[in-house]
């Protein structure tokens, strides 16, 4: 344990933390700070608090800010956070990221296995998870290093689903929480994973004081997995899980969409700039605009969503040259061959409508694939529809930040398998994701409704969006954690 007065109140564990660096040819390094709800969160507990935020060197650059700072990150590079970057071997950190988290827990999650062929635990697998467990170990030592007496601590992921068991055994004084971004797969699908690795993960998560989730569902998922993989017993009407004698309680907090800061970013003048230009490529102020912002992420059902806008054009001729489909599809993951692919489909698919139906005065679909977070705005602004089809999603919060930012109303068409159907599917024109038709009905039915009804809609939905904004949900955790 580090000396009383270094040692950390308060500590956020994650694979990607406040700060990111690149490395130049001259060998200086560029500091880049990030946000997100987390950044939000840590922030609402002031400088005082004695916080910490343990994280993993995630490149060359990162690595190379961590050689030369040693333990901590230079302060006035992270904010004003305290934060220690994790130098993990990069062949252990490959087969924990990619190998074991974003191509297996990911993939069982959010239910994005071809049963038929995978997945195959093989070998290779064994190999990479126990990569997996060396990453995990990593931190918790780090945290175990770092934390104070009774500090608290709250783990984020599936990155880390091994971390509190592990932090437990090392310092079993701490309070120690776990918070799942993604959804929790529902029993029979957890139970592709390996029996020893199903129990391993769900021992894991359960040496948490707390284990938190986005919405009631995903908390019960878990649950009756731990119920049925190792036995607990689940007291539905305390929300806890019992296990060798260990209690965890579950939570669910549903991030909200932070409105102050959208709101005043989205009129910021690169935001403005942005809307002309699109205005521009719509064609005019009198065509409807369905907007949809994702990462080409399996998940988020992107292709479904285009070919959903084909069947509506097929369908409902009558919208041919009113309505413009503004797409963006922000690469991600593309160090993974499947993403690669699913990117270029999306592409492919694109091309094909435009080609059916474009004329030389209209472009039926709009397709951006170079992130631009001013640009996102200006589209959230614009939308007479915004589509959010996920596959599953453990909230998406695309659905929560559009109402916020729409200058005129806008109607939301929502996949059910989305986390923020729970919060906003009342208000929503709610689709199967996998149904097709359906959702090109769905289209139809959100660009019918008239001006006042979308504007309604719009501030029921953006009042539902905004009532867990980024620092209370954060707040909420550690108070609880804290409570007991």
């Amino acid at each position: 344990m580090v000396a009383e007065q270094q040692a950390a109140q308060v500590l956020v564990a994650s694979n990607r933390g406040p700060v990111s660096y690149a490395l130049h040819e001259d060998g200086s390094l560029a500091a880049r700070r990030g946000g997100g709800g987390l950044v939000s969160g840590l922030s609402a507990i002031g400088p005082d608090a004695g916080a910490l935020w343990v994280c993993a060197a995630l490149g060359d650059g990162d690595r190379e800010a961590v050689r030369r700072s040693g333990t901590r990150l230079d302060p006035a590079e992270t904010g004003g956070q305290q934060v220690r970057m994790l130098d993990i071997d990069p062949g252990v950190f490959a087969d924990a990221y990619n190998g074991i988290a974003n191509s297996v827990l990911w993939f069982v999650h959010h239910m994005l296995y071809q049963t038929p062929l995978e997945p195959a635990f093989g070998a290779e697998f064994r190999a990479q998870w126990a990569a997996y467990e060396t990453y995990n170990a990593a931190f918790a030592d780090a945290l175990a290093e770092e934390a104070a007496e009774g500090a608290a601590v709250l783990v984020q992921d599936y990155h880390l689903c091994l971390v509190p068991g592990m932090l437990r055994r090392r310092r079993p004084d701490l309070r120690i929480a776990h918070f799942s971004h993604t959804p929790w797969a529902p029993l029979d699908y957890f139970r592709l994973l390996p029996d020893d690795i199903a129990r391993q993960l769900l021992r894991g998560m359960l040496g948490a004081d707390r284990a938190g989730f986005l919405t009631h569902r995903w908390a019960n998922a878990f649950a009756a997995c731990a119920a049925d993989v190792l036995g607990a017993q689940v007291d539905t009407e305390h929300e806890a899980v019992t296990y060798e004698g260990r209690t965890t309680r579950l939570g669910v907090h549903a991030l909200g969409a932070d409105a102050d800061f959208l709101r005043e970013r989205a009129h910021r003048p690169d935001v403005v700039e942005r809307m002309a230009a699109l205005r521009e490529q719509i064609g005019g102020r009198d065509r409807r605009v369905i907007v949809r912002v994702d990462r080409t992420e399996l998940s988020k059902n992107i292709v479904r969503g285009l070919q959903a806008y084909r069947q509506l054009l097929t369908d409902h001729p009558e919208w041919r040259g009113l309505v413009v489909h503004l797409a963006f599809a922000y690469p991600s993951r593309q160090d993974l061959a499947v993403y690669r692919h699913y990117t270029e489909q999306v592409q492919r698919v694109t091309e094909e409508i435009n080609s059916e139906f474009g004329t030389e005065a209209w472009h039926p679909v709009i397709l951006h694939v170079k992130d631009d977070f001013a640009r996102s705005l200006a589209a959230y602004r614009l939308a007479d529809v915004a589509l959010v089809n996920p596959i599953r999603d453990g909230m998406n919060l695309v659905a929560k930040e559009v109402p916020v930012v729409s200058d005129e109303g806008c109607v939301l068409v929502l996949s059910r398998e989305a986390g923020a159907y729970e919060d906003l599917g009342e208000e929503a024109v709610v689709v199967n994701p996998y149904d097709v038709t359906g959702t090109a009905d769905a289209l139809h039915q959100a660009l019918m409704l008239s001006a006042g009804e979308r504007a309604e809609r719009t501030k029921r939905l953006a009042a539902a969006a905004t009532a867990l904004p980024p620092q209370q949900w954060f707040l909420d955790q550690l108070n609880a954690l804290r409570a007991g």
